[in-house]
């Protein structure tokens, strides 16, 4: 509740509605997520189940299956009492129906990319996971001693997929085993982390349980790169398209939303060539007479916005970031108090990258901005990645997540910590991003062709990734995409070096329908913004308030709530939705 200056109180102290049938539901649903997802305890903060894995086996992911057709039953049975409940029983019901469509579709066995699959998601929970005292690096110790039978499950899994011929395409396959022996190297990740204990006053037995479970995550790691590279990529398939019926699947997943695939990949043309031409014009006031790759070289030559060492990124990240909260939070947003702390830390990783991990239910441990920095790599140009600040801290990732957490008023905490729909979140920071040029933080040529390039980009990888995994007619009118040709057209539309646009890429091949969930998630949060203010008037203000108290949920969910007003039962919502 509100107290006399306006801000809520923290963590469980918060309150507003009595709980609903539809709510008490929706936390049972939570709850099934912590059992078959322990991991979820880490993410949201939550004590329980230290260091255990999910079952990725065939029986684990059949279980989580069976649990999900269960809570859809009694779905059935439950109405909604308010506006509240028909948000969370519409958003119950598409991502539990979600569930059972794609354990069924079988994509479990093949589940497996250079970015965010079993391989990667194993090893990346140790980076939220408290480690202030004996207590957390305990829950450290069980993790790593558990790790060997959740890669083992994995690879069952992985094995059933070879035997129903649904494998994960061979570049995956080549590049995974890379990242799998990188893990399993000596002096790597895990002995690091087994190291730092014995500088943190661990006990020398719990020191010694570490440096065990060290040295068997490097030796699970090692095992799971001689499956993948003997067994999984010889049967592994050699088409990278994923194909139109897996394809709308991950589409409809990533957006919450049904698109027309060939109008999204036509409108992603359209788009990119608006993007082009809006670069061309910033680099002729960058540099008058130059090319977009003359005006980048010209500001990559120039010292006045270098940052030489990570202490310098780092710091420079935490001002702007605390700049923007503080101004931002003065006149554009209602950012509450406890929201307005945001750690900018280097990542312990070196893939490469930026990302945000929210904070915790309680705000104990606050949201995060990390940067993955390739080994190597000193220096830092912040024209390019003033924008990036902002996608992922305010008025982005930060702003986004942190206000669902907050508003436990309203949300339960499956909706306000376990609600992800990608287009929504990463369109949300897509929006943020060019809502910051048009309020005058971008209006330097410079940051604004930083903006344009992660714009232009963005653009890019929808025409690529729908044209690679349909298999469409190239923009050049020379037959259907291909790999080979995705990588010649990212080089084109990125400012980038030869290994970040091959990252990128093979992200895309081996995760369809994610990227472009970034700038079509962008699109519809401006068409439901533009059709907003036609129906309510230009308070930008007011609508970003009821936007992102809703939380995280589907796009189609959040055009249906806020244009026309919000229904007053599921029938109406669901008619809206697919009107």
């Amino acid at each position: 509740m509100a107290d006399a200056s306006g801000q809520r109180e923290s963590g469980s102290q918060r309150s507003g509605r009595v709980p609903s049938a539809v709510d008490v539901l929706a936390e049972e649903w939570l709850d099934v997520m912590l059992e078959h997802e322990p991991e979820w305890h880490v993410s949201l903060g939550r004590p329980g189940r230290d260091g255990e894995y999910a079952d990725l086996s065939p029986s684990g992911h059949e279980a989580y299956a069976d649990a999900a057709r269960a809570m859809r039953r009694r779905l059935d049975h439950v109405e909604p009492r308010d506006d509240v409940d028909v948000v969370t029983h519409a958003e119950l019901v598409r991502v539990l129906d979600l569930h059972v469509e794609e354990h069924d579709a079988g994509t479990w066995r093949s589940d497996l990319n250079v970015i965010a699959s079993p391989v990667q998601n194993v090893r990346d929970v140790f980076d939220l996971m408290p480690r202030d005292d004996v207590d957390g690096w305990s829950g450290v110790a069980t993790r790593l001693a558990n790790m060997p039978g959740a890669l083992a499950g994995y690879t069952e899994s992985l094995r059933s997929g070879i035997r129903a011929g649904d494998t994960p395409a061979r570049r995956q396959v080549v590049e995974v085993v890379d990242q799998a022996r990188r893990q399993a190297e000596a002096g790597a990740f895990f002995d690091e982390l087994a190291d730092a204990a014995a500088s943190a006053s661990v006990p020398a037995s719990l020191q010694a349980d570490l440096r065990r479970g060290a040295d068997g995550a490097r030796a699970a790691y090692a095992e799971l790169a001689t499956f993948l590279a003997d067994e999984l990529a010889p049967a592994a398939r050699e088409r990278d398209a994923c194909g139109r019926d897996r394809y709308a699947l991950a589409s409809r997943g990533f957006l919450g939303a049904a698109v027309d695939l060939e109008e999204t990949y036509d409108w992603g043309l359209e788009e990119l060539d608006r993007m082009v031409r809006e670069q061309e014009a910033v680099a002729q006031q960058v540099l008058p007479g130059a090319s977009v790759a003359e005006a980048v070289a010209h500001l990559e030559s120039s010292p006045e916005h270098r940052l030489v060492g990570t202490d310098a990124l780092q710091a420079w990240m935490q001002e702007t970031s605390d700049r923007a909260v503080e101004e931002l939070g003065r006149t554009h947003f209602d950012v509450p108090d406890i929201m307005r702390s945001l750690e900018c830390r280097i990542a312990p990783t070196q893939e490469g990258g930026i990302y945000y991990t929210p904070p915790s239910d309680d705000f104990a441990r606050p949201g995060r901005m990390w940067w993955s920095v390739p080994e190597g790599v000193t220096e830092f140009d912040t024209w390019r990645e003033l924008t990036t600040v902002y996608h992922e801290g305010v008025p982005g990732h930060h702003l986004q997540c942190g206000y669902a957490v907050w508003n436990a008023a309203e949300l339960n905490a499956w909706r306000r910590g376990a609600l992800w729909t990608s287009g929504h979140g990463e369109g949300w920071a897509l929006y943020a991003e060019r809502l910051m040029a048009d309020l005058g933080y971008l209006d330097s040529p410079a940051d604004r062709l930083g903006m344009l390039d992660g714009q232009r980009m963005r653009a890019a990888r929808v025409v690529l990734d729908l044209g690679v995994h349909l298999e469409l007619p190239r923009p050049d009118g020379d037959g259907p995409w291909t790999a080979e040709h995705a990588f010649a057209f990212m080089a084109e539309h990125v400012n980038m070096n030869a290994p970040f646009v091959r990252f990128e890429v093979n992200r895309y091949l081996g995760w369809p329908g994610q990227a472009p969930s970034y700038k079509v998630g962008q699109r519809i949060w401006e068409q439901v913004r533009d059709a907003w203010v036609r129906e309510h008037g230009p308070d930008l203000k007011e609508f970003h308030r009821r936007a992102l108290s809703l939380g995280s949920v589907g796009l189609d969910t959040l055009r249906a709530t806020l244009v026309g007003g919000c229904a007053t039962s599921e029938r109406d919502l669901r008619l809206r939705i697919h009107r």
